[in-house]
């Protein structure tokens, strides 16, 4: 039962002890992982076991969560309204004509040649004053197909989102990751015509991926493009797959982070501009997270006769890990709610502005209950 997950959530939250409490896309299985004392771990080359916690600026400053208690428990999905139903989202001029100013910056140092694509992204507090397992429960019953977790560190803060992107999935030596671009909203059943712009981005994304792991695997491919939906939004995603020598995981890990889905292309000068032009901190948003090697026992061999045979079963290590999109911090008596949008050349400053309103909707329907 999940009461039983939730009520050890409750103790640690008194406590002041760090957990995890996520669901993977999909999934009917809750899974917690409770550390039980308040020391902060950093990763030091990906080998170690645990849930990762990473921070868009610097892989080095990755948080590792111990697997000290691990609890697993079926959640039962409620019922949850329309999803295509809007909530008002509160602004004000100056807000807007900041962003939109920003936004106009990078369309003309990109006119000038110093990158193709920046992903730019803007903060948006809320008054929050709500159960945080209320909160939690709603993001699941809301978005079965992404990442759901809450995330607590007492010497680090509170995190929860909904992210419908992967950063990496590894089983073994073999990994698999995605390009994934493009928004627009969701119109009942309707597949969404995608504009020039939005297949360019998404192409961006895609060639940078293959050329930053081409040099650090062993093989690599990748599938056809296609439309997938995540909530009440449309992406364009694009599948990757490879595998890496012994060992190399970490140096994978640092070629896909930050990916130009949230950063932009040519990567260093698209970091650059954000980090002296967004003017605030992103702190874990365009992060990432998630399980990192985990121990899973495996069939080497799907012939019957050695699938009743343990000898021909080993044990692989798996890691699954999320971009930490469509997320909000969770502060004392507000939140905080992260969302961006790439900017192109043919980028329009208003259209970009009600690109980031329209994501902003995930956690705010979350928060208000609709």
């Amino acid at each position: 039962m999940p009461q039983e997950l939730f009520d050890q959530v409750e103790t640690c939250l008194k406590e002041q002890l760090p957990f995890v409490l996520y669901r993977k896309p999909n999934n009917a299985e809750l899974i917690g992982i409770f550390q039980s004392n308040d020391e902060v771990h950093y990763v030091k080359d990906f080998t170690e076991t645990g849930f990762v916690f990473a921070p868009f600026n610097s892989i080095d400053n990755t948080i590792l969560l111990k697997m000290d208690v691990v609890i697993k428990a079926l959640y039962e999905q409620s019922e949850i309204n329309d999803l295509n139903q809007n909530v008002s989202v509160a602004y004000n001029e100056i807000e807007k004509l900041r962003y939109l100013n920003l936004v106009s910056s990078a369309i003309k140092t990109i006119d000038k040649g110093d990158f193709n694509k920046v992903v730019l992204s803007r903060k948006i507090e809320v008054e929050f004053k709500e159960d945080v397992l209320e909160v939690y429960q709603h993001l699941l019953n809301t978005y079965k197909k992404a990442f759901c977790y809450f995330w607590y560190h007492p010497k680090i803060g509170s995190w929860m989102g909904a992210t419908p992107e992967i950063l990496v999935k590894r089983k073994g030596s073999q990994f698999s990751t995605m390009s994934l671009a493009g928004t627009q909203n969701s119109q009942k059943s309707e597949m969404p015509k995608w504009s020039k712009k939005e297949l360019d981005e998404q192409q961006l994304v895609t060639d940078y991926i293959l050329n930053a792991l081409k040099e650090k695997t062993v093989s690599l491919k990748s599938s056809d493009r296609e439309s997938v939906r995540a909530g009440q939004l449309w992406h364009l995603r694009t599948e990757i797959k490879g595998t890496f020598s012994p060992n190399n995981f970490g140096t994978v890990l640092k070629a896909l982070h930050p990916t130009p889905a949230v950063c932009g292309t040519p990567l260093a000068s698209a970091k650059e501009f954000i980090l002296n032009n967004e003017m605030y901190d992103r702190s874990f948003y365009t992060g990432f997270l998630g399980e990192l090697n985990i121990q899973e026992e495996v069939s080497r061999n799907r012939n019957r006769k050695n699938q009743e045979n343990s000898a021909y079963r080993s044990v692989a290590k798996t890691s699954e890990l999320f971009v930490n999109l469509r997320c909000m911090q969770l502060l004392k008596d507000k939140a905080a709610i992260y969302v961006g949008g790439g900017i192109t050349k043919d980028s329009n400053p208003e259209s970009e502005w009600e690109e980031t309103t329209l994501k902003s909707m995930t956690m705010l329907r979350v928060l208000s209950g609709n």
